[in-house]
């Protein structure tokens, strides 16, 4: 919670005493507007956020910052030549404040709100696993810290912005996951957050039609470290299994820690189980110390995710107690949903996206399971120059893990024929034209015994699969 004087500042430089009404964070959407927020009218392709400063203002909003003259009956305090005008009634709240660019200056709010507060921010990136590590980490350093994590996916220019203003100053700890898709993305966020703490988890192929290749996605990725501190107040945090990241030693000039399965790592695990739904153990070696650790979170490619919230419990200073009891008190909403059919077939529901590091992930998970091995998966989309190998990867592995493989849309055909190549017999893989022709084809197919991964990328809707599946006939 800031006052009004705080967004002054920001714009103009200038203080004012008489701008002391309370502000207790920001919305760019109407609907989400709390009392005593700013809300941010942004126009957009489909939306323009100016048409909706009125219902702000009735949910309680304190003032708007708009960047077109409003024709609204409420002040408005025009500071597009960033001078602080010397009378303004500032009890007339709400009010607007125009501006030449909302977005620029909701950027400029944060980032000077950043710099007020006495504050250790955990900025994460990497290609896959970024949103579970920002969760688990959050649940470890929650053990010790007032700690601040970024909702959802609100990792880009908008969405990291909109978070730290609602830091307050009893807040010691943000965990900020920040996303990539152009370069100098990353390091723009780091201008406004100011990250004392870089964790990078790997550089995967997602998004390498937009990103480029995977030497352009390190790149934009190591922009996190490259922009920390010098130790030791900084640390980046690095996956020493990844070569890409392993690399991004040489460019920080912050402490580095690593993690990974490796015994040269800094932190390292071995003897990994995976357990199922009912979660994975292993040993856990830190300096001369080996720790004999179960949690609940399921597959075994988690002990990576566990080894990087692990990691920056060690860094701020947590106790191996404290660690471990976020880890396992930990309330992290995992992606992956299992639910039953009405014939009792366990589904795997891992329909939000899908990357080949991700997929393969889903597939070791399916591994650990009980029961008929079978995998629904779609087309995985924005592979640019990765889109046949990546394809091939996951048929590859499928074939060694699956009972039966049905593939949905044109380039999942690709893991079909790889599938089929690696040994999988022809009459037990099944290719279908698209999602709708899958809901067809797939529904009541799957009985008591059946242990089923549905995954594809976010645009071919698979859920809709999963759905159907789940209906009483």
């Amino acid at each position: 919670m800031f006052t009004v004087n705080v967004i002054l500042e920001a714009l103009t430089g200038s203080f004012n005493p008489n701008a002391t009404a309370m502000i207790n964070g920001a919305a760019i959407d109407s609907r989400q507007v709390y009392p005593k927020n700013i809300f941010i009218a942004i126009p957009g392709e489909q939306v323009d956020g100016h048409d909706f400063v009125a219902d702000a203002f009735r949910r309680g909003a304190s003032c708007a910052i708009i960047q077109r003259d409003s024709p609204l009956p409420f002040p408005v305090l025009d500071l597009r030549n960033g001078v602080l005008p010397e009378e303004f009634d500032y009890s007339q709240i709400p009010f607007c404040i125009r501006v030449e660019n909302s977005l620029n200056a909701l950027q400029k709010i944060a980032a000077f709100w950043r710099q007020q507060l006495n504050l250790r921010v955990i900025g994460i990136t990497g290609s896959v696993g970024k949103s579970t590590t920002k969760e688990l980490v959050a649940e470890v350093l929650s053990q010790r810290f007032h700690t601040l994590k970024n909702p959802g996916n609100m990792n880009n220019e908008i969405g990291l912005p909109l978070t730290i203003l609602q830091l307050t100053k009893e807040h010691s700890h943000a965990v900020l996951e920040m996303g990539f898709y152009v370069p100098g993305e990353i390091a723009f966020l780091c201008e406004i957050a100011k990250p004392q703490i870089g964790v990078i988890t790997n550089i995967g192929t997602v998004h390498a039609e937009r990103a480029g290749s995977q030497a352009d996605i390190a790149r934009g990725k190591s922009e996190l470290v490259q922009h920390l501190p010098a130790g030791p107040e900084g640390v980046a945090i690095l996956n020493y299994d990844d070569p890409w990241v392993r690399g991004m030693a040489e460019k920080t000039n912050a402490s580095v820690f690593t993690y990974g399965l490796d015994p040269e790592a800094d932190l390292w695990a071995d003897n990994v189980v995976g357990m199922g739904l009912e979660g994975i153990r292993f040993q856990l070696h830190y300096k001369n110390e080996v720790l004999h650790v179960r949690v609940p979170l399921i597959g075994r490619h988690s002990v990576h995710t566990v080894l990087r919230a692990t990691a920056v419990g060690l860094v701020e200073g947590l106790t191996w107690q404290e660690i471990l009891n976020g880890m396992r008190e930990s309330h992290m909403q995992l992606r992956l949903v299992v639910v039953q059919t009405p014939k009792k077939a366990i589904i795997l529901d891992d329909t939000y996206n899908a990357s080949p590091e991700s997929t393969m992930a889903a597939l070791n998970l399916l591994g650990d399971m009980t029961g008929n091995k079978i995998a629904v998966l779609g087309d995985m989309l924005e592979l640019g120059i990765y889109e046949q190998t990546g394809h091939e990867m996951v048929g590859n592995r499928a074939a060694q893990i699956c009972n039966k493989l049905f593939t949905v849309g044109p380039r999942a055909q690709i893991i079909a024929s790889a599938a089929q190549k690696s040994g999988m017999p022809e009459e037990n893989i099944f290719t279908i034209e698209d999602t709708d022709h899958a809901v067809e084809f797939l529904r009541n197919k799957f009985a008591e015994g059946d242990v089923v991964l549905i995954k594809g990328s976010h645009g071919l809707h698979m859920e809709q699969i999963v759905a159907a599946l789940e209906e009483k006939e």
